[in-house]
């Protein structure tokens, strides 16, 4: 079983006198004694003494309430005291130090709680489909694509510290009809109900290049893995299996294409180059599109849409302002990186994390690693053939909804039209999934705006 287990570790200090002496002065201590936690209960519940740690751990009921729990029974060294007696209510709300001593010792132990949960965390059949649970029912739905046998598939799965399942972690069960799963944990039990659904007809996609989502990139399978546990009846496909005709499309309502290539994509030519297997179903994606399927194009897919008649077929239609970094050497972020509502009454910013500024979105927070790949259209008479936003607005059809701090247009959107799918696209280098690890101090706050947005694009595109 896959299981999360912390412990708390208390600082131990152990004072050693080290005194020169006269052979008249008298400068015995008293080092002869210990200064152990032998033994403590809580309300009647029993705890764990690690000696190695010194910790003691106490495991209470779900619904205990730790503000006020008596010191039931306790059992220190012989001869020692403690700041803690038998029969003291102490809140457990946050940890307790106890300090023990015994003539010129002391040890200090940090005494906590746990409460039993038995809970699942995480689901995921054959290491690809994650389950989006249900908590409050006690449920589990994986969708997975209709070629696979749900009959022989593995599930691996998270729990609550110190539960146990009555079904093995990494094993393979039948999962043609619902599977109940029990969890106990000291007092707690619960039973959730795992359905595994075969998707014949999806009815939102995530895009890639690579055969099986496995092989995607870091930063597309992050998004990937998420859309799969969010969006659903989603599932993953390839651009082969798009222009082949593998995926029936017809209850689809939107694709995702989330793009990520180490170094950057620069534009119009090095997209031709580059992004060889989209192209080679761009008549599909067309078909798609002009249908009234909506797309969601992120990074370097939002260069995309010149290519499937959305815009004008040329370098300045599509976002000519591109460069990238490597995710092996990704930039730290030295604070939170954002760029600006252009729109900020854009459905794409509903219910978004604020920072000092309600006028900026904030993507990432100290700390974070970014690779900074941006796809952008410069504005300005200098170069780019925009001199101004309105200027992008009357060659290109679309909606500004986010800019940079140069007035760059990094977030855009083609509205549905004459039958035609919605198409958001964003090409701000502040729109990051993956970062291979982070920085001293570092928090996640912001980032989950990145969440946030893709979620409000997906439900905006397929109202």
């Amino acid at each position: 079983m896959k299981a999360i287990f912390k412990y708390i570790m208390c600082a131990v200090a152990v004072v050693f006198a080290f005194v020169s002496c006269s052979k008249n002065d008298d400068c015995s201590l008293d080092l002869g004694g210990n200064c152990l936690v032998e033994q403590i209960a809580l309300d009647g519940y029993e705890g764990t003494v690690s000696l190695d740690l010194r910790s003691i751990m106490v495991r209470v009921p779900e619904t205990a309430d730790v503000s006020a729990l008596k010191v039931t029974s306790l059992k220190i060294s012989n001869g020692a005291k403690a700041n803690v007696a038998e029969g003291q209510t102490l809140d457990m709300v946050n940890d307790q130090n106890i300090h023990v001593t015994n003539g010129d010792l002391y040890l200090d132990w940090t005494l906590f709680v746990m409460r039993d949960e038995a809970k699942l965390l995480y689901l995921v059949i054959n290491d690809i489909y994650n389950g989006m649970i249900d908590e409050e029912n006690k449920t589990v739905t994986v969708y997975v694509p209709g070629g696979v046998d749900i009959t022989n598939a593995v599930a691996s799965y998270e729990l609550s510290p110190y539960a146990t399942s009555d079904l093995p972690d990494g094993s393979a069960y039948d999962f043609s009809e619902p599977v109940k799963m029990k969890i106990s944990n000291n007092t707690a039990n619960s039973e959730y109900t795992v359905n595994v659904i075969a998707i014949d007809k999806p009815k939102a996609l995530f895009l890639g290049a690579a055969s099986d989502m496995s092989m995607l990139d870091n930063e597309a399978l992050a998004a990937c893995v998420w859309m799969l546990a969010n969006v659903p009846e989603s599932m993953y496909a390839s651009f082969a299996d798009i222009k082949a005709g593998n995926i029936d499309l017809s209850e689809c309502k939107l694709m995702w294409w989330h793009y990520h290539e180490d170094g950057g994509v620069d534009g119009h030519d090095p997209f031709t180059k580059k992004a060889t297997e989209a192209l080679d179903a761009k008549n599909q994606l067309r078909d798609f599109y002009e249908n009234g399927g909506s797309l969601f194009l992120t990074r370097y897919a939002s260069i995309l849409p010149s290519f499937i008649g959305v815009t004008g077929d040329d370098e300045w239609t599509t976002p000519q302002n591109c460069w990238g970094g490597n995710e092996a050497d990704a930039e730290l972020c030295g604070g939170p990186w954002d760029f600006v509502k252009y729109d900020a009454s854009h459905p794409l910013f509903a219910g978004t994390i604020d920072g000092d500024d309600p006028n900026r979105i904030y993507c990432t927070d100290k700390g974070y690693y970014i690779t900074n790949s941006t796809a952008q259209y410069h504005i300005g008479e200098d170069w780019g053939g925009y001199a101004s936003h309105d200027a992008w607005v009357a060659r290109n059809g679309g909606k500004i909804i986010g800019v940079g701090g140069d007035g760059a247009i990094v977030a855009w959107e083609y509205p549905a039209h004459d039958g035609k799918g919605g198409i958001i696209c964003i090409g701000s280098g502040c729109y990051d999934w993956y970062s291979y690890t982070f920085g001293d101090g570092y928090t996640a706050k912001f980032h989950k705006n990145i969440e946030i947005m893709t979620k409000n694009a997906i439900n905006y595109l397929t109202k």
